[in-house]
């Protein structure tokens, strides 16, 4: 079960929500990224005429849903942009829409620190267009769950940045910290999360900006392959997607995330990977239960309860027509 120890709550001064000093000295890397981290999120957000989403793809190839994603952002032209970062080959896009969208790209392994290096350059190209204003990761299996105007209310309206973050004292959390980390970070401050997430421009500059504890997961939290190796044998099957930004925003900024991901995955099989959803099983009732479904505590929108997602994988290519047949009757919810 998913602990929340940091429930949303509204906008509080940076004075107010800023960690605490931990009782030792700093050494000079953590005061430099402190002052860095600070002043960033206590500088009010570059001011925009014309505020967008940054739709960020992270796919190992091409894009099976471009056509249902262009049906998505017809007629709201200006108030979006697109990026993809293919790890594997260059994408054929099918979409005029993604057509000259594609970011210089590197090869990224599951389960590895070069997944978190793609967020990351995703993040710093996206960062350089000052309109903007949110963050979304989406994978090549991602559909959208409502139509654009209530993803961008949503998003946009919002005090807080949609980044999953809980404390799993089991086999799959926890037990995967390393004491190598110390004294930066600490068993008490490690969390997991999904990867996919939606934040605001203060955020991704926090993360584009952090050298000090990147490096500490670059070097300490990795997987299978480091099992024989001397010295390696805390933070075993370690997967740095899953515990960096989590860790980083819980230390950082507890009181600037909502805690949870817009992005439904369907983990009931109990399996390593999360459900895939083939032809036979898309659905209208389908679609509309995710837009409906609920996490085991409420999911609080500027302290209003409301559901939780905006988006949903894993889906088969072969659903696509499906998905768009049914598109515009399930995004109404």
């Amino acid at each position: 079960m998913k602990d929340y120890t940091y429930p949303v709550r509204d906008w509080y001064p940076v004075r107010d929500w800023f960690p605490a000093e931990p009782a030792r000295e700093l050494t000079d890397e953590e005061t430099a990224a402190r002052v860095v981290f600070r002043q960033i999120l206590s500088t009010p957000p570059f001011p925009s005429r014309n505020p967008k989403i940054a739709f960020m793809f992270l796919t190992p190839g091409k894009l099976p849903f471009e056509k249902l994603w262009e049906l998505f952002f017809k007629g709201h032209e200006g108030r979006y942009t697109i990026y993809v970062h293919a790890s594997r080959e260059k994408p054929e896009h099918v979409s005029p829409v993604f057509v000259g969208r594609d970011i210089h790209s590197d090869k990224v392994g599951w389960g590895m620190i070069s997944m978190v290096d793609a967020e990351r350059r995703l993040l710093a190209k996206a960062l350089e267009d000052t309109d903007n204003q949110l963050f979304v990761l989406l994978s090549d299996s991602c559909v959208p769950l409502h139509n654009f105007d209530y993803v961008y209310d949503f998003l946009m309206g919002s005090r807080h940045s949609f980044l999953d973050c809980f404390d799993d004292p089991g086999p799959h959390g926890v037990f995967r910290y390393s004491k190598h980390m110390l004294p930066e970070v600490r068993e008490i401050d490690f969390r997991k999360g999904s990867q996919w997430f939606a934040i605001k421009r203060q955020h991704a500059m926090v993360v584009v900006a952090d050298s000090l504890y990147y490096t500490k997961f670059r070097r300490f939290c990795k997987c299978f392959f480091l099992l024989s190796q001397p010295g390696m044998e805390e933070g075993r099957n370690c997967y740095a997607d899953e515990h960096y930004l989590p860790t980083l925003f819980l230390m950082m900024d507890p009181a600037g995330i909502a805690n949870w991901s817009v992005t439904y995955v369907d983990w009931s099989e109990g399996k390593w990977h999360p459900r895939s959803f083939r032809a036979k099983d898309v659905t209208y009732e389908l679609l509309k239960n995710m837009t409906k479904e609920l996490l085991q505590r409420p999911c609080l929108w500027n302290g209003l309860k409301r559901p939780c997602y905006l988006f949903a994988r894993k889906f088969y290519p072969e659903t696509l027509n499906n998905l768009m047949y049914l598109f515009s009757n399930y995004t109404i919810f």
